[in-house]
């Protein structure tokens, strides 16, 4: 199964008071494992990025002033995800946004029931939260010191390992190893040669002997000697 982690990050708050996309970061995912291909743009807006949101990402207008518009790398963007479900923290925000983005540039818009909410998800299993990125970092012990500023990219990496924290997969992935790994060390055992000199008996001829006489007492056809191939008669 195909899955896409994703990010934006905006001019502001309101995609429905003229903030535009200014970055979006994508993550591929394969049956819950990272495949390490990556999508990543910055975007010029056509407008001023707000204050707030400066500090926030650090995004500021001369930086983005030299960027592709979105219409220029929508059909980039939409080729990446394909069909795949798409992975967000907060997913309506991000979905709204890129869905504005698509409508301006002519393209259909993404269904809303292709995204996986892990904000959502994070508070069913959290109901106390909090249920930020970071809490949710610090709480599974994922490091995210690197996260100095939002980055749609980046953000898209650590909640790749949210998310498989959230629904278990990452705990499945190292049993997966495990198993793994035991199945390749029992294959290296059985691979291995004769030993160059053969180990000592352990039992000492008067252990033999004890166990003869123990083997007589058991009576003229004892089911032991069976065991030993001797058939139904005889004694050892």
């Amino acid at each position: 199964m195909r899955e896409i982690v994703i990010d934006t990050e905006t001019t502001g708050l309101d995609c429905n008071n003229g903030d535009r996309v200014i970055e979006v970061g994508c993550v591929e995912l394969l049956n819950h494992i990272s495949t390490g291909r990556t999508f990543h743009k910055y975007i010029n807006p056509g407008r001023a990025v707000a204050a707030d949101a400066v500090n926030v990402h650090g995004l500021t207008d001369a930086f983005l002033r030299d960027q592709p518009s979105f219409e220029t790398i929508a059909d980039e963007l939409i080729a990446f995800l394909g069909d795949s479900v798409l992975v967000a923290h907060n997913a309506g925000f991000d979905r709204d946004f890129i869905n504005m983005e698509l409508d301006l540039c002519g393209r259909a818009p993404i269904e809303a029931d292709r995204f996986v909410d892990t904000l959502l998800l994070a508070r069913r299993r959290h109901p106390n939260g909090p249920n930020n990125l970071d809490a949710l970092c610090a709480r599974y012990g994922i490091d995210n010191s690197a996260r100095t500023k939002h980055g749609a990219l980046l953000d898209s990496e650590i909640l790749a390992e949210v998310y498989l924290e959230l629904i278990g997969g990452r705990q499945a992935t190292l049993e997966l190893a495990s198993i793994g790994s035991v199945s390749a060390g029992v294959a290296t055992i059985g691979e291995a040669g004769a030993r160059p000199r053969p180990l000592a008996p352990r039992l000492t001829p008067e252990d033999v002997a004890a166990h003869e006489t123990f083997l007589g007492e058991l009576g003229s056809d004892p089911l032991w000697n069976r065991y030993r191939g001797q058939g139904e008669a005889g004694a050892p």
